[in-house]
């Protein structure tokens, strides 16, 4: 009788340690696998926070230099006046408005307006209505599928000297703007990929 329960003694305290061993195990590993699994997403949320800066970083650059340039804030400045398309924007060369922009913008329904802004591009010096032809309802159609505004077009080319004028081309089956500097010529710059060529017939 005495052997017999020496022997599950020992049986107990064995099967205890076994357990006991097991949950030590087990106690052990759970702490690392759990570390290891918080380190990676701390490390990943991390990684997702400093792309988000940069992409933030990027777009505000970006909106920067588009009105950056008199042409940029003209635009900007017409479109906020008269919501719409911008199809083309020119410095005027003389009259009581020489050096004012005069930016031409279509309206959803097609109607066309042209926008009088100051030569630094800060104030509207006045907006009418232009004829009633379809032109303006052919240059929306003309953009429809297009990715590059005239604001973009104008940013693209003015790496390449002041921009004094930016202008809507649908000739030729290819849709493009057409983009003048003071001292390096004209520029087309395609509506769809946004690529940039010196126009070699000017």
């Amino acid at each position: 009788m005495k052997r017999t329960f020496a022997v599950a003694a020992v049986v107990t305290s064995l099967a205890l340690a076994a357990a006991g061993g097991t949950a030590l195990a087990l106690a052990d590993d759970e702490p690392d696998t759990g570390a290891a699994r918080t380190a990676r997403t701390v490390t990943a949320a991390e990684a997702d926070t400093t792309t988000t800066k940069a992409d933030t970083t990027d777009k505000a650059d970006t909106t920067d230099k588009a009105d950056a340039t008199d042409i940029g804030k003209a635009l900007a400045a017409a479109l906020a006046h008269t919501p719409g398309t911008a199809v083309a924007a020119d410095r005027e060369d003389d009259g009581r408005d020489a050096g004012a922009w005069e930016v031409d913008v279509v309206t959803a329904d097609g109607t066309e307006y042209t926008v009088t802004v100051s030569p630094d591009g800060t104030k509207i010096l006045g907006a009418h209505r232009d004829g009633g032809d379809d032109d303006g309802r052919e240059d929306l159609a003309a953009l429809k599928g297009t990715s590059v505004d005239a604001r973009e077009a104008a940013r693209a080319v003015a790496v390449k000297g002041t921009v004094t004028d930016v202008e809507l081309d649908d000739d030729g089956g290819t849709v493009a703007w057409s983009v003048e500097t003071a001292k390096s010529g004209a520029w087309t710059v395609d509506a769809r990929t946004g690529e940039v060529a010196q126009d070699l017939d000017d």
